[in-house]
């Protein structure tokens, strides 16, 4: 009784904190353990859904042990094309902030990830699509000093993340849930059966 109760508090707890206007949208990444390090830096920064876009690739196999289960708690929206997931985000309102070395990328710190943000990370060679960052509202870089170009894929989308979390940590966005208390209680239910 008192582990299924502080179950329950913990998933309520999880689900107030979730940040539905971050989004994080993956283009074509290949390798299984990146794909599996991204969602759970998405769960552990409370962003609750991924747009998958795999025009290229095949989504690779999520083995559950490298995904740590946080594979489960983020719900996965599948896209063929960047246009139709764009399309799709800024129907919602979502500002598109692509990831990608550029002359006219802004300097991530630069960013206001508070407002309704869908950022966006590539294939570990190419990086994101020439229409990914050219229909992107913004691009941006993470600053770089040493002799390499870019982080991991991975890496970088935690940086990114992590920097999203900061922002909206500092505005209190953790404290005040973005969800209906109808649309917690929904998931509560929900995931108590997972």
């Amino acid at each position: 009784m008192i582990r299924t109760e502080r179950r329950l508090n913990k998933i309520r707890s999880v689900i107030s904190a979730r940040q539905p206007s971050l989004r994080v949208v993956i283009e074509n990444i290949h390798d299984p353990h990146n794909v599996s390090a991204i969602l759970r830096t998405c769960d552990a920064a409370g962003i609750p859904k991924v747009s998958l876009v795999y025009s290229v690739e095949s989504f690779p196999k999520i083995g559950k042990k490298s995904s740590a289960s946080a594979y489960k708690w983020i719900e996965k929206e599948k896209f063929e094309s960047i246009e139709e997931c764009y399309r799709s985000l800024r129907s919602q309102g979502f500002k598109i902030y692509a990831s990608q070395i550029s002359d006219d990328a802004v300097d991530l710190y630069d960013l206001d990830l508070c407002g309704k943000a869908a950022i966006v990370f590539g294939n570990e060679h190419r990086g994101i699509s020439e229409e990914a960052g050219n229909l992107a509202d913004e691009r941006f870089i993470i600053p770089m000093y040493g002799m390499v170009q870019s982080l991991n894929a991975s890496v970088g989308a935690a940086v990114t993340i992590y920097e999203a979390l900061r922002q909206r940590k500092l505005k209190g966005m953790y404290d005040k849930p973005e969800l209906t208390e109808d649309e917690i209680e929904a998931f509560v239910k929900q995931w108590s059966k997972k």
